[in-house]
């Protein structure tokens, strides 16, 4: 368009003209506003399994040069040989002596023998289920006419149809071991020579976690007495919803949570009006408004949190230098026995003098203020773990408890209903709390089916 072509058009055409240029230009201004975000994002590095909290699982693995030289397979240098331990007292004995010489045929059966060499031989025995039949009579009395029954000792109840040890396997397979309701059913069979139908399997995993969620209260209860509680959470799916799961836990107790919120409620609800000493977790907004007089931030998510710092900017000193000085106090805490009080509490102060002054450093980059921002933030939350051997530097005990969830979402999918959420994170808190108590799991599930029907108990 010529200057002549615009002197031709009126006053209305030219701001119409005008309009739809700046219309164009401002379409233009977002493109490359966009197209810098994208390459900007596009030189960050990717995120892993140390900069991050995904998992080691997804990392994106390197290929093996083919120079290096391969790995010695087996024990390292030097390593102690292990071997079985034998029992004092072994359940059979066997014991093989000559009858007749292998020269002469003579007898030998009356000749005194000596021991030669013992091994012993540890083996299942089989597993076929057995079947009691309960036979319940009733006595007329001849004196006053009435009828006399006697109810059957507990495990042989008459409404009973399985054994509380064959109930607790059922749920033993649905809970520690994932198995579906198809493989639950085919391991009994192959296995038990238990004959069962999937409606029956769900049954027993209802009675099992209607008597966990019962015995969930004492369970709360001991957490809210606790004075140190460490706390996670993690998404569940359930019914085709964003559920998640929650994790209280002490040295006493171990309480899981099925819920459909993950905000600060759940955590009141759980600790009702309750307040511990310190609380342990991550920066989690609502794991932050927790009632407590102290909180631990976990090392371990900091130190990820500093080092995605690192990989974006490999030159900035503050990220490296708040390793460090994280690290050493980790350090320090495992240190705790084999150093003198005096030195112990010297070196506290050294890594707390350190923290602080870089802390007040002035930063470049956004990402290093924003972790600083943080660290001011909560710095009366970084080493307690230093004042008080009672309180790890990381949440990694939470961690642990959760990993069973992840491990049955990802071999389950999802729960069908939110009863059955919450029934597992039942039988979940009874397991773990019976494990700090010294009790295996299957103790633990069998304890909610009452005694075991075999060996039959003693008839009055």
């Amino acid at each position: 368009m010529t200057q002549d072509d615009l002197s031709k058009m009126s006053k209305e055409e030219l701001i119409e003209l005008a309009l739809a240029e700046y219309a164009e230009l401002q379409a233009l201004k977002a493109d490359y506003e966009a197209l810098k975000l994208k390459l900007e994002k596009g030189k960050k590095p990717p995120t892993n399994s140390s900069n991050s909290s995904q998992p080691p699982s997804k990392d994106q693995k390197p290929n093996k040069p083919k120079d290096k030289r391969k790995r010695r397979h087996g024990p390292p240098m030097g390593h102690v040989k292990y071997e079985r331990k034998m029992v004092a007292d072994p359940d059979h004995i066997v014991e093989v002596k000559p009858k007749y010489c292998d020269h002469c045929q003579a007898d030998l059966s009356q000749v005194e023998s000596r021991m030669k060499d013992v091994n012993q031989i540890t083996e299942l025995p089989e597993a076929e289920a057995e079947v009691i039949e309960v036979r319940q009579f009733e006595v007329e009395c001849p004196c006053c006419g009435g009828k006399q029954s006697s109810e059957p000792p507990e495990g042989l109840e008459m409404g009973r149809t399985f054994g509380s040890r064959l109930e607790a396997t059922v749920v033993y397979y649905r809970q520690e071991q994932h198995m579906s309701y198809e493989r639950t059913k085919r391991a009994l069979a192959d296995l038990h020579g238990v004959k069962i139908c999937e409606g029956s399997i769900d049954k027993i995993t209802q009675r099992a976690g209607k008597e966990a969620i019962e015995q969930t209260e004492p369970i709360g209860e001991m957490i809210r007495q606790s004075a140190v509680v460490h706390s996670d959470e993690t998404g569940s799916r359930v019914d085709s919803q964003n559920w998640y799961r929650w994790v209280f836990s002490s040295a006493q107790a171990v309480l899981h949570v099925a819920r459909f919120d993950r905000s600060v409620d759940v955590i009141k609800k759980v600790m009702a009006d309750h307040t511990v000493e310190v609380w342990v977790s991550d920066v989690y907004s609502a794991q932050m408004k927790a009632p407590a007089r102290q909180r631990q931030l976990c090392m371990a998510h900091q130190l990820r949190n500093l080092q995605a710092v690192i990989d974006l900017y490999p030159t900035a000193f503050w990220p490296k230098a708040m390793q460090v000085v994280f690290r050493s106090a980790v350090h320090l805490h495992h240190e705790r026995n084999q150093l003198p009080p005096g030195e112990f509490k010297t070196r506290v102060k050294r890594r707390e003098r350190l923290c602080d002054r870089l802390i007040e450093r002035t930063l470049e980059h956004p990402d290093e203020k924003r972790l600083r921002k943080r660290y001011r933030k909560y710095r009366e939350g970084l080493f307690v773990f230093l004042h008080r051997s009672d309180v790890p530097p990381t949440n990694n005990i939470s961690e642990r408890y959760l990993r069973p969830t992840v491990i049955h979402r990802k071999v389950m999918g999802c729960f069908r209903s939110g009863w059955g959420a919450e029934a597992y994170a039942a039988i979940a808190s009874v397991i773990h709390t019976a494990g700090l108590a010294g009790r295996s799991p299957f103790e633990a599930i069998q304890g909610l089916f009452g005694r075991p029907s075999l060996p039959l108990p003693a008839l009055a």
